[in-house]
């Protein structure tokens, strides 16, 4: 088979496969490329030494059997057997899953993972949203530290066990996204720099030189990264990717990377006929990020909406620390503007950033479904001290509301697993790094980060503790047991109303209308023919809709449907769905 690597700077490449060694010769006809052909098999180890030095793993490597300071080995994509019969879910109308392969169930891996699919099928999810898969050191980790932007992390099971996932998934009815991150590359394992150009000191970001985007030798770095892409979407027949934080792709060229790789995902899609799309993790509240390329924008599908998080967190939890002051300070108005505006800076002053931010988004151009919804995700509980959950601060009745507005708000609603029974156990933060250098580095970062909030160190737990693992696992007795089996059916009603009432589903941002009392503390909205009403307050409260012709669908306390008068009078902590007739 042919073998090919990209090293520019290099002035002798030699292949090492299995137990043989060839040298590689220049490919006249692209600049920097080395190619040759050795006999290989499925399995086969191999590897590139570069000027005659260490043999490394392949940059675009398939697989990483023995992780990523390991040599790479052949994978023949076609050898797998597809059994499921798929032409793909849209994004419109879907209910998204955020999972994370290493603690969903305690084995930790893909296959343990299919074995509970069942459970979200039944739920009433559409797609599952993996987070990174990438190989990284050691077992277990979120993932964002990945290396061999090509491989499966082999503690999960490589690549079969990724095919077997998405198979079980596809027969199951349900989609599946997979979470990548090109902004930057893990710290241990990495040895792209050695090869060429993938960073640039022309920009730096949070984890220090930028991946190179725009710089001398940019091109190839951005085949690389859209060739990866591609490859998950038409090797394992992902259905789409989350991609990790895009304000930190630094990119100064006339084509924006991200608007490159929506061109090849939506040609590739065309190719396939199935539809593909990108979800973006951006803080830029920039509309042109969704915005069709055919309009001037990027052409990216959706994204995730932190802004509608912050003030259903705020709201509901009253903290206003860091970046949730302005959110804190809106209260329930802020969540208003969330619901019909999708934005809430949206050209507003951020006193976080202390400057102005983002820009209004066109409802009549940007439909809802491009913008995620959700109460919680990785980030958002796994960055806490304590990787604490909603449910380890909210009352039952307050967690109902909150599945409530997430379920029925004019976006893509995403929960993140374990929200959809309130599981009592935390997500934290945890590694598994290999170098006691950067293992002791990441834990007094981690303390260090959390005193400065008055945080005891005993009380932030170690990340490189097995047991911080262990404790963040779900517990899949829960959802047997009171109070989580009445919140798994509460989650179960809403779904189904979703995926019933067209209403639910529209698009339309403008046609979401919204009325609040901040002093009584309720919020109600209205979709089409559909009314939402929630009640924060622990007192009941009378909601003066204007429906007197309205039937419940769903209320998680008994309600009565509207007098005559209009008026619903919802218990405290309690939410109602209603359906004007």
């Amino acid at each position: 088979m042919q073998f090919e690597v990209w090293a520019p700077q290099a002035r002798r490449v030699t292949l090492r496969c299995d137990d043989v060694t060839r040298v590689l010769e220049r490919d006249p006809q692209r600049a920097g490329w080395w190619w040759g052909e050795a006999d290989a098999r499925e399995g086969s180890r191999y590897g590139f030494a570069l000027d005659d030095g260490r043999v490394l793993p392949d940059p675009r490597s398939r697989r990483q059997p023995d992780g990523p300071d390991g040599l790479s080995a052949v994978v023949d994509h076609e050898r797998y057997p597809w059994r499921a019969q798929w032409r793909g879910r849209p994004l419109p109308g879907a209910v998204l899953y955020e999972l994370h392969v290493g603690t969903y169930t305690p084995e930790g891996t893909l296959d343990a993972a299919a074995e509970r699919l069942g459970h979200l099928a039944e739920l009433g999810i559409t797609h599952v949203e993996l987070m990174p898969l990438t190989p990284f050191p050691g077992t277990h980790g979120w993932g964002y530290e990945g290396v061999s932007l090509w491989a499966v992390h082999e503690p999960y099971g490589g690549p079969e066990a990724l095919k077997r996932f998405v198979d079980r998934a596809h027969e199951l009815g349900l989609g599946v996204v997979l979470d990548v991150v090109h902004n930057h590359f893990g710290p241990s394992g990495n040895y792209l720099p050695v090869f060429g150009p993938y960073l640039t000191d022309t920009h730096h970001t949070p984890w220090g030189a930028a991946v190179n985007l725009d710089a001398p030798g940019s091109d190839e770095v951005r085949a690389f990264l859209i060739g990866s892409a591609l490859a998950w979407l038409r090797d394992y027949r992902i259905d789409g990717l989350r991609l990790d934080a895009v304000h930190a792709l630094v990119d100064t060229r006339a084509c924006h990377f991200l608007e490159e790789l929506s061109t090849a995902v939506d040609a590739l899609a065309a190719e396939t006929d199935r539809p593909l799309f990108l979800v973006a993790e951006s803080d830029l509240n920039d509309p042109r990020l969704i915005t069709s390329r055919a309009e001037g924008g990027l052409g990216l599908h959706a994204q995730w909406n932190d802004d509608f998080h912050h003030t259903l967190h705020t709201t509901l939890t009253g903290e206003s620390q860091g970046y949730y002051a302005d959110f804190a300070r809106a209260g329930l108005g802020g969540l208003a503007k969330t619901l019909t505006g999708g934005y809430f800076h949206d050209g507003s002053y951020s006193s976080f950033r202390q400057r102005h931010h983002g820009r209004p988004l066109d409802r009549t151009r940007v439909a809802g479904h491009r913008l995620l919804g959700y109460g919680q995700t990785h980030d958002q509980i796994g960055n806490r001290a304590q990787g604490d959950r909603l449910s380890a601060l909210l009352s039952p009745g307050l967690l109902a509301c909150a599945a409530t507005l997430i379920l029925t708000a004019p976006f893509t609603p995403m929960l993140f697993m374990g929200e959809e029974w309130a599981a009592g156990t935390p997500w934290q933060f945890f590694t598994d790094h290999t170098d006691p250098e950067l293992a002791d580095a990441v834990r007094r970062g981690r303390r260090r980060e959390f005193a400065a909030h008055g945080w005891k160190e005993e009380d932030v737990p170690d990340p490189q503790d097995p047991a911080t693992r262990d404790r963040s696992c779900l517990d899949w007795s829960e959802p047997e047991r009171e109070p989580h089996a009445r919140m798994l059916a509460w989650y179960r009603l809403l779904l189904a109303l979703r995926h019933e009432q067209p209403d639910l589903s529209d698009p339309d941002l403008a046609d979401t209308k919204v009325a609040y009392d901040e002093e009584r503390r309720w919020i109600a909205f209205r979709r089409g023919d559909v009314l939402v009403a929630v009640n924060l307050a622990s007192e009941e409260a009378a909601l003066p809709l204007g429906v007197p012709h309205a039937r419940v669908l769903a209320a998680w306390e008994p309600v009565d449907r509207p007098g005559a008068d209009g008026v619903v009078r919802l218990p405290g902590e309690s939410a109602v769905v209603l359906l004007q007739e």
